[in-house]
C-alpha cells in the first residue's frame, strides 16, 4: 500500500517538476518545528490539491491518447452509434495504457519509488529521476519534425542530445504526435468499412431502393465481417504494437 502511494503521488507531482524544469524555479523547502501531525497534514493537502493533475498526467504523459482515438474511431467506423458505450471504451483505453506502460512504470519503481522508500533520494530527486522514463518513453513516439516545431516556436538551438530537450517541449511534442499516429491507424481502419458502406449505397441505389439507408444494410454485414476476422484481437494486437 505504501509502494502504490507512493507511486501515485510521483505521477501526480510530475508536473511540478515538468514546470519546475521549465521555469527554472527555485527549490522551496517547508519545514515545521519536528511536529510530525503538522507535516503530514501538510502533505495531505498538497496531495489532495495535486489530484486534480491526475487525468492531465495520464493523458498527457502516456499512450492513452492514441488508444481512445482509435477505439472511437473504430466504433465509428462499424456505424454502431454508442455501442460500445463510452465507459466501455475508456475502461479498455486505461487497462491497454496500463499494460503498454508496465515496463516504463516498472523502470520507475527501479530508478525512483525504490530509492524513496528507501530514503536514499529526496522527494525532488526521486520525482527527476522517475521522469527520466517517462521522457525516453515519449521521446520514442516522437518525430522529430514535432521536437523542431516546438524548439523553433521557444526560440531554442538544436540541442546537443535527446536528453538536453526541455520537459515542456517533449510534452506537447509527444501529444502532437500521439495525434498524428492516432489518426494514420484510423484512417486504416476506417478505409475497408467505408468501402463495404459505397458498395452497399451502389447495389441500393442501381434497384431503385435510393429512400432506404444503406447503413441499415451495412451494418449487419459490417459486424458480421469484424467477427468473422477476429477484429477486436487484430486491433489490440495493432495498437499494442505500434509503440514497440
Amino acid at each position: 500500500m505504501k509502494r502504490l502511494l507512493a507511486l501515485t503521488t510521483g505521477a501526480i507531482l510530475l508536473l511540478v517538476v515538468v514546470s519546475a524544469e521549465a521555469a527554472g524555479a527555485p527549490q522551496l523547502s517547508l519545514a515545521v518545528g519536528g511536529d510530525d501531525n503538522i507535516a503530514t497534514g501538510i502533505q495531505l493537502v498538497m496531495l489532495l490539491t495535486l489530484l486534480s493533475f491526475a487525468p492531465a498526467i495520464v493523458i498527457g504523459l502516456s499512450a492513452f491518447v492514441r488508444i481512445v482515438i482509435v477505439l472511437a474511431f473504430v466504433r465509428q467506423a462499424v456505424g454502431t452509434q454508442q455501442m460500445p458505450p463510452n465507459q466501455v471504451i475508456v475502461a479498455l483505453a486505461l487497462f491497454l495504457t496500463f499494460f503498454v506502460m508496465m515496463p516504463t512504470l516498472r523502470e520507475v519503481n527501479e530508478t525512483a519509488v525504490e530509492p524513496y522508500l528507501q530514503e536514499e533520494v529526496t522527494p525532488i530527486e526521486a520525482l527527476e529521476l522517475g521522469f527520466q522514463p517517462l521522457r525516453g518513453f515519449m521521446l520514442r513516439q516522437t518525430r522529430e519534425k514535432d521536437l523542431a516545431l516546438f524548439l523553433g516556436i521557444g526560440g531554442r538551438g538544436r540541442p546537443d542530445s535527446v536528453k538536453d530537450v526541455p520537459a515542456d517541449v517533449v510534452v506537447p511534442a509527444f501529444l502532437i504526435s500521439e495525434l498524428k499516429s492516432a489518426f494514420q491507424i484510423s484512417f486504416m481502419i476506417y478505409i475497408p468499412f467505408l468501402v463495404l458502406d459505397m458498395v452497399v449505397a451502389a447495389i441500393l441505389t442501381s434497384m431503385g431502393m435510393i429512400t432506404l439507408p444503406p447503413v441499415l444494410i451495412s451494418l449487419p454485414f459490417k459486424l458480421m465481417i469484424f467477427v468473422l476476422v477476429d477484429g477486436w484481437n487484430l486491433l489490440i494486437r495493432a495498437l499494442v504494437q505500434s509503440f514497440q
